[in-house]
């Protein structure tokens, strides 16, 4: 059987290291590249032996030519290295799962632009569990319109973006369900006297501390009553798994196109 050949742009970084680590691990899957920053310390260290696992006889390397000789490239890397890698994939070709968090503007305008050009699935978060979530958040915000959208998330005190990419998607989903706009009606955190929320208000608070992975809580909050969505994770493991998974989907689309983790997961 011929091995799906993927590339890792961010192989360094503890989500890079546990995408290599399942690669290792899959009959249908091989590394083909792994991708650091040109002043990561690591360049020229075996992958494998970076993830913990067998030596792969693939040198982490800042050169994006490597991507090349691939069928997808997965990144989990830093806003700053976006630009290059999508002149790169756009240039070969390549079919992207674009995992990195605390995007600007202008980044999500490249991605729209690239998905003209080459297949990506561009989601916040690739959990199967949060794909879920954001459908049922979705429902339950229609379904309760009279009641009050309030959002939670905590991660671990080195994250240093701010809501979380989840946390933003949540209320994005939560929005659709009543036809609004997040980005409108977002409120991050309240202090002194804000006066009274808004029926289309949806806040958002942020907690940092410890080695929390991702807790993310939907809160719908009616009179006398409240209901809330919320995924916790327990293990980055699950991250890679999903990020593995959307980019044996993606490899198998023959259009340019946007797709999102409700595609890989046909929901």
């Amino acid at each position: 059987m011929s091995r799906l050949k993927v590339a890792m742009h961010g192989a360094a970084g503890r989500m890079g290291r546990a995408v290599i680590r399942l690669i290792s691990e899959a009959e249908d899957l091989a590394l083909s590249a792994a991708i650091d920053s040109a002043q990561s310390r690591f360049l020229g260290r075996d992958a494998g032996e970076l993830a913990g696992v067998n030596q792969l006889g693939v040198p982490v390397t800042s050169n994006l030519e490597s991507l090349a000789d691939t069928d997808v490239v997965i990144d989990f890397s830093l806003p700053q290295a976006l630009d290059a890698l999508f002149d790169a994939v756009e240039r070969l070709a390549k079919p992207v799962v674009i995992a990195t968090t605390g995007l600007s503007a202008h980044h999500r305008t490249r991605i729209e632009a690239l998905a003209q050009k080459v297949p990506l699935v561009a989601a916040p978060n690739y959990s199967t569990g949060v794909a879920v979530l954001y459908h049922l958040a979705e429902r339950a915000s229609a379904l309760l319109k009279e009641f009050d959208l309030e959002i939670v998330e905590m991660h671990h005190r080195n994250k240093i973006d701010a809501p979380s990419g989840t946390a933003l998607g949540l209320a994005e989903a939560a929005a659709r369900g009543r036809k609004l706009d997040a980005r409108e009606h977002a409120v991050y955190g309240r202090e002194g006297h804000p006066g009274a929320r808004t029926a289309d208000e949806i806040g958002i608070m942020t907690l940092r501390g410890g080695d929390v992975i991702g807790d993310h809580t939907l809160m719908l909050a009616g009179l006398g009553e409240r209901l809330e969505l919320s995924h916790k994770a327990s293990d980055r493991a699950l991250f890679a798994r999903g990020a593995l998974r959307a980019a044996r989907f993606v490899a198998k689309q023959s259009k340019p196109g946007r797709y999102g983790m409700n595609d890989v997961l046909g929901l």
